[in-house]
């Protein structure tokens, strides 16, 4: 028996190494990728950003991006940026929803036809526009175009209580597994939002990640689960 340990260890490792090589590899082309993809983004769609930000001053005048810290990868909180979908007073608009819709904000940390988003918010929300600005915490290393969603610490907490260090092993994405397939039709009570954001930690690689970045694209212009 030791005798055959010694034999299959060299193999065992050699697999392990090139295990290794192969994800720093993937690693290390995605954060190119990521750079130059994302400052392509920004220079291309600059028009963009000048637009909505009137757009979102002239539905609620006052800042027009809004900062909201997350937990990105190994813990480390970062500040992730939209565009501001909200009132500016929203925080304080908690108590004038109704009791179903205070029961789905503390358990999806989200509400439908929620009543704190403006008019202009729920177009940016509806076509991902609000998203724009993550652009740059992708540049600035923060994120990455494709990885799990980036979480508040108490939906981890509460979501990932026993597979929290999975989720945080890999960065953050702009879009992900979930919201490219799923989006807002697969929910935390029902585990399958957990599932999907696992999955693609455990099978992260360059070809899924080119079949979501297309996928979202698909579900982007068709609005499947938008909200």
């Amino acid at each position: 028996m030791q005798s055959f340990a010694r034999e299959i260890a060299p193999e065992i490792e050699q697999s392990y190494r090139e295990k290794r090589i192969g994800r720093y590899t993937y690693e290390g082309v995605k954060r190119v990728f990521d750079i130059c993809a994302s400052l392509v983004a920004i220079i291309l769609l600059s028009p963009v950003f000048l637009l909505v930000s009137a757009f979102v001053y002239l539905g609620d005048p006052g800042p027009v991006i809004y900062g909201q810290i997350r937990i990105g990868k190994n813990g480390k909180p970062f500040k992730m940026w939209k565009f501001r979908s909200m009132y500016k007073n929203s925080d304080r608009m908690i108590d004038q929803l109704t009791p179903e819709q205070k029961k789905q904000y503390y358990t999806e940390f989200k509400i439908d036809n929620d009543p704190r988003i403006t008019k202009i918010g729920n177009i940016l929300r509806k076509t991902s526009l609000d998203e724009l600005p993550q652009l740059f915490n992708v540049l600035f290393n923060n994120m990455s175009l494709i990885g799990p969603r980036p979480l508040i610490e108490s939906e981890i907490q509460m979501n990932y209580a026993d597979t929290y260090q999975e989720l945080l092993s890999v960065k953050p994405g702009v879009t992900g597994y979930w919201q490219a397939y799923a989006r807002n039709n697969a929910t935390y009570q029902s585990g399958e939002r957990q599932e999907m954001e696992l999955y693609y930690v455990h099978h992260a690689s360059a070809w899924l990640d080119i079949k979501i970045l297309f996928k979202t694209v698909i579900t982007v212009l068709k609005r499947e689960g938008a909200q």
